[in-house]
């Protein structure tokens, strides 16, 4: 076997095993100034956010929603969560629900 992908492997999965995910910068930092606060670091739910009613990225009701209700979501915010329609593009958009994605 060769040695360097062996080391390769290695590193690639203590990376990811560590939970860091593969969104760029951009998409995490834009995560953890709009989203961290209530669905916390992992995707399971800061205090705060458990308070406010915010599910759980795990939950089942949401690992089970289509990209496209959970687009319309994030666009248009439910109960307590703000409508982020106008406040971010679609693009940033679509980079948050693949880093959520990445983070179930």
């Amino acid at each position: 076997m060769n040695w360097h992908r062996l080391l390769f492997a290695g590193v690639t999965l203590v990376f990811v095993g560590n939970g860091v995910c593969a969104a760029d910068q951009a998409t995490q930092d834009l995560y953890k100034s709009r989203c961290q606060g209530c669905h916390g670091a992992d995707g399971r739910g800061s205090a705060i956010g458990q308070k406010l009613g915010a599910k759980a990225f795990h939950d089942p009701g949401v690992a089970k929603m289509s990209h496209s209700a959970l687009k319309k979501t994030v666009s248009d915010g439910k109960n307590k969560m703000p409508a982020y329609k106008g406040k971010l593009t679609e693009q940033q958009i679509d980079a948050l629900l693949k880093y959520i994605g990445e983070l179930k």
